[in-house]
């Protein structure tokens, strides 16, 4: 069963106007927790796929969704199998597990075939860190039925975590080819990623959005997952290379528009720049001085995004030429 099948509304942030919450599955049975908000004006101007990061929570995204509905846009969106409302993988519901990530391809592909059933056109893709992994990889589930994708903070390579990739490459891979895959990560522990003080953390330098965003994991405990698992951490390396690939490579055409954090410590900008140099139909903009959560930052650089977006994604016409 899925952990959560409602939306939370909080005094705070409040759940943004008109949603819905629904439960769908994937081909494989695993149920995902999805959530649709109508555009505020009519008609809407089409409708915004958004793509969490690994993690996250539809809640989380409430100030996104509300800034997306207002610009015209309905919005779909829902948890990845294994975090938020939806169905856990393991005994332990805070380990942050996947058992490989072309699974998470079939959470995309039952999100488009059910959860955006009917919505209105052209569809847009807003991905954030894993999110946009996940869409890399999958790019053939979205060329056609995607107009534009737009990426923050994409998880092409592992950020500074005092630890090489090469290393840590090695590590995921001895562990888990030794049936550890289950198991945290060295380190790794049950404690939510967002909950921990505003002092020194890697995601926002918005005191205010941190505080928001920490109560909300201490206090919807059923929505938040720690640490991820080795078997996840392996799981993304191997998408990477993948993603990497001079095939994939040469056959990525979805237009996409990708935003770096400058002061970004969880992901690699060396990797996005060289995914951007190496394919055709992507361009880059770097945010200096934001942190891994553009849109959890302070409004100086959320205000740069959203310019972007604006001239990025017309949403006007679903033959849009492209």
């Amino acid at each position: 069963m899925a952990s959560v099948e409602h939306l939370v509304d909080r005094p705070d942030d409040p759940l943004p106007p008109g949603g819905r919450c629904v439960t769908f599955r994937a081909d494989d049975g695993v149920a995902l927790r999805g959530a649709i908000f109508p555009a505020v004006n009519a008609p809407a101007r089409g409708t915004v796929l958004l793509l969490h990061g690994r993690a996250e929570f539809i809640e989380r995204l409430y100030e996104t969704v509300r800034d997306l509905q207002v610009r015209g846009f309905t919005v779909a969106t829902f948890d990845w199998r294994g975090q938020g409302g939806s169905q856990r993988l393991t005994g332990n519901p805070a380990a942050g597990h996947v058992r490989r990530f072309a699974d998470y391809g079939r959470d995309l592909q039952a999100a488009l075939d059910t959860l955006m059933t009917d919505l209105p056109q052209p569809w847009w893709l807003l991905a954030h860190s894993t999110g946009a992994l996940v869409a890399t990889l999958e790019t053939r589930r979205l060329t056609g039925r995607v107009q534009r994708a737009v990426f923050t903070s994409p998880f092409f390579g592992l950020g500074d975590f005092g630890i090489s990739e090469g290393l840590a490459r090695l590590l995921a891979k001895s562990l888990h080819a030794g049936g550890f895959g289950r198991s945290w990560i060295p380190g790794g522990t049950a404690t939510p990623v967002h909950a921990g003080p505003f002092e020194g953390n890697r995601l926002t330098g918005d005191p205010v959005r941190h505080a928001r965003n920490a109560a909300l994991s201490r206090t919807e405990t059923g929505l938040t997952v720690g640490s991820p698992t080795i078997g996840w951490l392996a799981g993304a390396f191997r998408a990477m290379d993948r993603v990497f690939s001079d095939e994939a490579l040469d056959a990525y055409r979805l237009p996409t528009l990708i935003f770096a954090a400058g002061a970004d410590r969880v992901v690699s900008n060396a990797a996005i720049e060289r995914f951007v140099v190496r394919t055709r139909s992507t361009e880059l903009i770097v945010v200096p001085g934001a942190r891994h959560e553009l849109l959890q930052e302070c409004d100086r650089w959320r205000e740069q995004f959203w310019a972007a977006f604006d001239a990025f994604v017309p949403g006007t016409s679903p033959n849009e030429n492209v």
